[in-house]
């Protein structure tokens, strides 16, 4: 089969299309036939091994993906051969051809829902529903602001947000990835390029801050997030590219709450959550990924080049 192999740590050049042996399920594994893959800008980190997680090498990329089940491990059930599924962790890595994934990690693909926007659905609406609900403890009625709103996880917390009924507000960078916030369910969009952005978002919560905040660039952002915050406010980070210098006192005045998360984190309690309520979400068409663009498998350098570029619109994606 078909799959990017990383066999040195470095730049998008170290991704290599090469053909590998095929795969067989073990015990408690899905063998999934993929027809796409999503590109998150972890995928990016682990490949420069620069991550907290470093993989041993040779190393094939990527956590999302989406296609059919090509065989089933013993002891597997609730699922058959043939059946369209999507994947929100892999043993074997998505860009490939096929992954090997455990039972748990393989969820059922709505018949609404392409392949390509499968393939969008595991890391980043995993992350903004762990984002918004298990960490931050958004509620109905509360005002929300997601920062990036135009990327992956920004666009999946917009959705999220506003199906379970908070007023919502995102940033954008561009006035293209605004319109799309917009579509996609914000009341509301800001260019945080401008130079008085946070000051219009505080004019338009009605100066009372804003009940939960999304962060995906807490080392440019959370300073700001801090002034940004209602009383009682919950800050939840799930992105940052470096070390900022905040003042504990924003904190302090109103309660202020700054909770981190990865979705690797996830307690065995909290997953099953997280996907029964990301699958009803994609079955009833509240939940409706975006791919902004799709390329080839063997473009995988481009992508990750395209992944961390400003002006994010939508999910990238690798078809396969």
């Amino acid at each position: 089969m078909k799959a990017i192999v990383i066999r040195e740590f470095g730049g998008p050049e170290v991704l290599k299309l090469e053909t590998v042996p095929e795969l067989k399920p073990g015990a408690g594994e899905v063998l999934v036939r993929l027809h796409a893959a999503g590109v998150n800008p972890v995928d990016t980190y682990r490949r420069a091994g620069s991550h907290s997680y470093r993989p041993s090498l040779p190393h094939t990329p990527g956590n999302d993906g989406a296609g059919v089940v090509q065989a089933l491990g013993s002891g597997v059930s609730g699922l058959s051969v043939g059946q369209r599924v999507y994947v929100n962790a892999s043993l074997s890595g998505t860009y490939a051809e096929q992954a090997l994934c455990a039972r748990e990690s393989v969820q059922p693909l709505s018949k609404n829902v392409s392949f390509a926007q499968g393939a969008c659905v595991g890391i980043p609406y995993g992350t903004a529903y762990r984002a918004l609900f298990q960490r931050a403890k958004a509620q109905s009625g509360e005002t929300v602001l997601v920062h990036g709103a135009s990327g992956g996880v920004g666009l999946a917390a917009v959705q999220l947000a506003r199906a379970a009924g908070m007023r919502v507000a995102g940033t954008a960078g561009t006035p293209r990835g605004m319109d799309l916030v917009l579509r996609e369910g914000a009341h509301a969009a800001f260019d945080h390029s401008s130079a008085d952005y946070t000051a219009e978002l505080m004019e338009w919560s009605g100066k009372k801050g804003f009940d939960v905040i999304v962060e995906v660039l807490a080392n440019v952002n959370l300073a700001k997030d801090l002034q940004l915050a209602a009383r009682y406010g919950r800050i939840a980070v799930l992105g940052s590219r470096g070390t900022i210098e905040i003042d504990p006192r924003e904190t302090m005045a109103r309660d202020v709450s700054i909770v981190g998360l990865s979705l690797r984190n996830a307690t065995p309690e909290e997953r099953p959550r997280i996907d029964a309520a990301l699958n009803a979400g994609l079955e009833d068409g509240a939940l409706k990924p975006v791919v902004g663009r799709e390329l080839p498998l063997a473009e995988a350098p481009e992508a990750h080049r395209a992944v961390m570029a400003s002006g994010a619109f939508g999910k990238i994606v690798l078809t396969i």
